[in-house]
């Protein structure tokens, strides 16, 4: 008998994020490995089911299904429990519908309770309402990195034993060639820029690379933020970018690629993150990392990343002139990079997600 899981694709109506990029990822293993007919996935199928304003949901690469005519939340929450019937519901993105007892959900990170700055009150009000509520009567919860399992059990959401960890992939980034005319555009030089996420989120804590890139040692370099945060956000946040940095907008994969190949490093002083995903990205790709080693960033980057101290800006800065001073340990701490990064595959995270739901 065929075991029917339906992937809930409410996530496909909004740009890309992190999280975005996990859930789209996870799937695309899925269907690779149902094309595949690998054992893995032996008796069970698998679809997404969308709101109407879904964003290339065949892309995914597994059977859709559109629902309407509700979106959002009232689509996840209402309509998506309502007509699954018997089939049990996958949710990748933080959220699930309460109403459902015969799912699964991951949950990235617990960051509403650790930097709650970084989020919006109503943010914070509707996730602490919603994630006890579906944690509860939900089959299994899953998260990204052992960090993110004992901090949610921490928070009581649920115990370890209920948590299963499936460490994302970061290959995704070898899918596209790079488009090197972004560097160009950008008025970047090889090896003459540093990149970083363009946010104002608390827990990001990009001020401390403001502050590195405002020194005399950095002068020569250029911070390039990547993302849709401009710079009049910054300033309206307090934080207030020197001459020498420079903000991309939203970049395609192919672009991004180019970025990251074309870095000095990545600087990812976030003071706790649930995975951590762009370090492994750039890691991938050749760009060196600088992490601090808060969070999950030590379990995932292992000792294949510089680590400096989220407050110390002298820190930051002496670490990514070091990189430009000496391209031996640069190319040391690529090598490191690109053998860490080998380690973590969306196949093999595909594979842990298969196994939990045959398991259910």
């Amino acid at each position: 008998m065929t075991r029917r899981f339906i992937i809930n694709g409410k996530f496909l109506r909004a740009p890309m994020t992190g999280v975005h990029r996990v859930a789209a990822e996870l799937a695309r293993g899925l269907a690779r490995l149902q094309a595949a007919r690998d054992p893995a996935v032996a008796g069970m199928a698998f679809e997404v089911w969308h709101p109407h304003d879904a964003r290339e949901p065949a892309s995914l690469g597994l059977p859709t299904r559109l629902l309407a005519p509700l979106t959002h939340i009232p689509w996840e929450q209402l309509t998506l429990p309502l007509r699954k019937g018997d089939a049990t519901l996958v949710n990748l993105c933080n959220i699930g519908p309460a109403l459902a007892a015969d799912a699964v959900t991951m949950i990235h990170d617990i960051q509403v309770h650790q930097t709650p700055d970084s989020y919006s009150r109503a943010f914070r009000l509707w996730y602490h309402a919603i994630q006890p509520a579906f944690a509860r009567r939900h089959r299994r919860i899953l998260t990204v990195s052992h960090f993110s399992a004992a901090e949610i059990a921490r928070v009581g959401l649920v115990p370890r034993d209920r948590i299963t960890v499936i460490h994302n992939g970061a290959d995704h980034v070898l899918a596209e060639p790079a488009d090197p005319a972004v560097v160009a555009r950008l008025g970047l030089a090889p090896q003459g820029f540093v990149v970083a996420l363009a946010s104002t989120q608390a827990h990001k804590n990009i001020g401390v690379l403001l502050r590195a890139f405002a020194r005399p040692e950095l002068a020569g370099l250029r911070l390039a933020l990547i993302g849709g945060t401009g710079r009049e956000a910054f300033v309206a946040a307090g934080l207030v970018p020197p001459a020498n940095v420079v903000f991309t907008g939203r970049v395609s994969d192919a672009e991004l690629r180019a970025l990251y190949e074309g870095a000095l490093c990545l600087a990812f002083p976030s003071t706790t993150e649930g995975f951590g995903l762009p370090p492994l990205e750039a890691m991938t790709l050749g760009c060196p990392a600088i992490i601090a080693p808060c969070g999950a960033l030590p379990e995932v980057c292992g000792d294949a990343a510089l680590a400096v101290a989220p407050d110390d800006v002298a820190g930051w800065a002496a670490a990514i002139a070091s990189l430009a001073d000496d391209p031996a340990r640069r190319a040391a701490l690529v090598a490191r990079g690109r053998a860490q990064a080998a380690r973590f595959t969306w196949e093999a995270a595909a594979r842990g997600l298969a196994a939990t739901l045959a398991g259910l």
